[in-house]
């Protein structure tokens, strides 16, 4: 069984999690994978009740725990400062070893972008530009 980490965050992020997740149950239901969510409330709210960011032993407890991390958007307006989001997502990447933020993606046709007949090197090893 994977244990995945479910971290909905701030604004969109619980709605896009939420399908997300709902996605995955439907993978569970039709493809007999075997997942179970842990939901955690980091975020805004947990900041603004609490003045808590990322917990004291979280990342220890992520890395032996959890066999993926399904974090959301963070970043809300009632925190000026945006201290929760910086700690959260940046503690994960740096505490975690997650140093970028790739998204790897396939252009479907080249009338899509506005990057059209210019020519990049693909930073993915074997992916088409």
């Amino acid at each position: 069984m994977k244990r995945i980490a479910v971290i909905p965050g701030d604004g969109i992020g619980p709605e896009v999690v939420r399908e997300a997740v709902r996605v995955l149950k439907h993978l569970q239901e039709t493809k007999g994978l075997e997942l179970k969510f842990v939901d955690f409330d980091w975020g805004a709210e947990k900041y603004l009740r609490d003045g808590v960011t990322l917990p004291e032993g979280a990342l220890e407890m992520l890395t032996a725990d959890f066999d993926a991390i399904l974090a959301g958007a963070f970043g809300d307006p009632r925190v000026a400062s945006n201290k929760h989001a910086e700690d959260i997502l940046l503690g994960m990447r740096r505490g975690l070893d997650l140093y970028i933020n790739l998204r790897p993606v396939r252009l479907l046709h080249d009338r899509l972008t506005p990057l059209a007949n210019h020519e990049y090197p693909s930073p993915i090893r074997g992916a088409r530009p």
